[in-house]
């Protein structure tokens, strides 16, 4: 089953471009584990980052986070590490027509 996510990162005041970089390698890992990262969006003053990913299943999204890379990756980048907060997504018609009474 497809699993859709929306992550949220918070760059750290005054580390945005080592943020943006540690974003930028650690994204290149989605593959490894069946993910694709569909959609990266930046808000006009850099602070914050939309990602929106796709794993063609849970256990992708499981093995993506524990990936030893990404730990490493995470520990290299220190205090600059953003903040995320990520968010189980589903496709909602743009008419609406999914609407629960």
């Amino acid at each position: 089953m497809t699993l859709l996510l929306v992550a949220v990162v918070e760059m750290v005041a005054g580390h945005e471009e080592a943020g943006r970089r540690y974003e930028d390698d650690v994204l290149t890992l989605l593959g490894r584990h069946g993910g694709v990262l569909e959609r990266r969006m930046r808000d006009t003053a850099g602070g914050t980052e939309v990602q929106v990913i796709r794993f063609e299943e849970r256990s992708g999204l499981d093995s993506f986070l524990a990936d030893p890379h990404r730990a490493a990756l995470r520990a290299e980048v220190g205090e600059a590490a953003p903040a995320t907060r990520v968010l189980e997504v589903r496709d909602v018609p743009p008419d609406g027509a999914s609407r629960v009474p």
